[in-house]
């Protein structure tokens, strides 16, 4: 009885919604008679009832007829979810047609026969409703339809056909300055996912031709930007130079950063900043950035300017955000190089993160560390839950680091060992233990872990840096160790260290001006005190010794306590 009352409710619904009703005050209300006879009433409750004892084709087939003979666009609506429901695809494109057939000024119905096409895989002959839904009146109608696209083809099989039907539907707005620089990003798009990548920028292009200051463009270049493509970026720049929004600038610093492109990141988080200094995340990142560069004083003004913003909008909140974990756990870590334990403590115990425990122990063991307490600092590592796989892996990289970083070696040494023995085909173990194989002198384990990574990961670029690098640092096999180096820098061609392993190889080989050449360019895209202590050493050895102590000057402000810059002065300063 309970599911008849409900029913009955359902159609009741459907028969008050299409009554009628006069609202003027000067008369009566004048009644019409509802637009269901009793004979469709009977057919909807039969059609609800069938569709709930799971008979949904007869359903379906009453609610069809229904909707047809009351020309109501809900009755329509009802019969394609009723196909829908069942997986019938055929008749729910046979129920949209309809229902786009008499109503053909219906865009809700249009949109139901474009998207069952294309998940019919009938994905040409969709074009025709597409170029209907796009030909709608005014401008602001007609850009949110051709922003809508790519939604519509996002599951379709056949990424090639999808493209093709997209770019036939669009054709004509791509010459129009208010549509078209959105319909060539949108075909750019169709395009990348069709894996056409020059095709995508050759559309980005067009866009941006229409309009530089675009953000669809900008955008799409923004998804092409690689080493190989300049042109891409080019788009970005052009649009970053007039009045980007701030989401833009901050997702083209992250590819930046991606790429290890640090100094450009910070760039363009000084405009970000600069231009909008309410965005958070620009000051997070900046402070990051300054942090990285050893920049303390620039970096904590930085994270507490985040701090103070996000703070404010937290009423209620429990758990402490992740950008606020990121920002508390970064002025921990100044609090403790400026040697002020007790404030790197109290940052520390602001963060309420349950899924951050390990990261806030971490970093409280580096706090004891650093006041010489190390083996209490390793308990507290080991200690640590292992709710996850990756959190054993976790432990072991923090206890290693920090015997690295307490120049406890032979004992990161035997840690490293005793995983290795337990995951032997563990690559990054591999490498770890041969960066502190060489720091206890033993250099042919070293190479021979190194040779191995390399011959379980051909792509391994570190590993070929690290092996160039250490054979030329003790001037030996130099050929090779330029030519493992070079192998390195095919894989990372943008990487500053690697540059610098390059100019050392060159420098150990007598090719004096190209060290010189390669360090420069090194030090421009990554100010660093090792890459400073060997510009340094070069320019000394051509006689330039005013601007080699500038140089070492600049290395100590990045970092005064390199071990490769201190060494570097001493041995050939007077």
């Amino acid at each position: 009885m309970y599911r008849i009352k409900r029913l009955m409710g359902f159609t009741l619904g459907l028969l008050v919604a299409s009554c009628a009703y006069a609202q003027a005050l000067q008369k009566p209300p004048e009644v019409k008679n509802s637009n269901l006879s009793a004979v469709l009433f009977h057919q909807l409750l039969v059609s609800e009832l069938s569709a709930e004892s799971g008979d949904i084709d007869s359903a379906f087939s009453l609610m069809l007829d229904a909707a047809r003979r009351a020309n109501s666009e809900q009755l329509y609506e009802r019969a394609v979810g009723l196909s829908l429901s069942a997986r019938n695809g055929p008749s729910a494109l046979m129920a949209s047609q309809a229902w786009a057939k008499a109503f053909p000024a219906s865009r809700e119905a249009n949109r139901y026969v474009i998207q069952i096409l294309i998940g019919l895989n009938r994905i040409p002959e969709a074009l025709e409703p597409l170029k209907k839904e796009v030909a709608v009146a005014s401008v602001r109608d007609k850009l949110v339809a051709i922003a809508l696209i790519p939604r519509y083809f996002a599951r379709a099989t056949d990424k090639k056909a999808a493209t093709t039907t997209v770019e036939q539907a669009l054709q004509s707005e791509l010459s129009h300055v208010e549509t078209g620089p959105l319909a060539w990003a949108v075909i750019g798009q169709m395009r990348l996912i069709a894996s056409d990548s020059e095709g995508a920028l050759q559309a980005a292009k067009n866009a941006a031709k229409l309009n530089p200051m675009s953000e669809e463009p900008a955008a799409l270049a923004l998804n092409l930007i690689s080493p190989d493509r300049p042109a891409a970026e080019a788009i970005v720049k052009t649009y970053l130079a007039g009045s980007p929004t701030a989401d833009m600038r901050m997702a083209y610093t992250r590819k930046l950063l991606d790429a290890q492109r640090y100094p450009d990141a910070y760039a363009q988080m000084l405009l970000l900043t600069g231009k909008h200094p309410d965005y958070g995340d620009g000051w997070l990142v900046r402070g990051s950035l300054e942090l990285q560069d050893k920049r303390h004083t620039q970096a904590e003004a930085s994270l507490k300017k985040y701090v103070d913003l996000l703070i404010p909008t937290l009423k209620g909140t429990e758990e402490t955000p992740r950008g606020l974990v990121q920002a508390y756990l970064l002025l921990a870590e100044i609090e403790e190089r400026k040697q002020q334990y007790d404030a790197g403590l109290q940052f520390l115990q602001k963060i309420k993160s349950s899924q951050d425990i390990a990261r806030i122990q971490t970093r409280k063991a580096s706090l004891l560390a650093r006041q010489g307490k190390v083996d209490e600092a390793r308990a507290l590592i080991r200690n640590l839950p292992e709710s996850q796989p990756e959190d054993a892996r976790m432990k072991l990289n923090a206890e290693v680091q920090l015997l690295r970083d307490h120049k406890r070696f032979q004992e990161a040494h035997q840690l490293l060992g005793d995983a290795l023995a337990r995951f032997p085909g563990d690559t990054d173990l591999a490498y770890d233990k041969a960066m502190v194989a060489e720091k206890i002198g033993a250099l042919d384990e070293m190479e021979r872990l190194l040779r191995g990574v390399i011959a379980a990961k051909p792509d391994a670029h570190y590993a070929y840096n690290a092996l160039g690098y250490s054979l030329a640092d003790r001037n030996i096999r130099l050929p090779e160790a330029i030519a493992l180096i070079k192998k390195a820098l095919a894989f990372a061609p943008l990487d500053p260290y690697i540059v610098d392993s390059l100019a050392w190889a060159e420098f150990r080989s007598g090719r004096s001006q190209e060290a010189l050449r390669l360090l420069r360019q090194a030090f421009a895209a990554k100010p660093d005190a090792e890459i400073a202590a060997h510009l340094g050493e070069v320019l000394w050895s051509m006689g330039q010794q005013t601007e080699a102590q500038e140089v070492w000057t600049k290395g100590l402000g990045l970092n005064a306590e390199n071990e490769t810059l201190l060494e570097t002065m001493k041995r050939l300063k007077p």
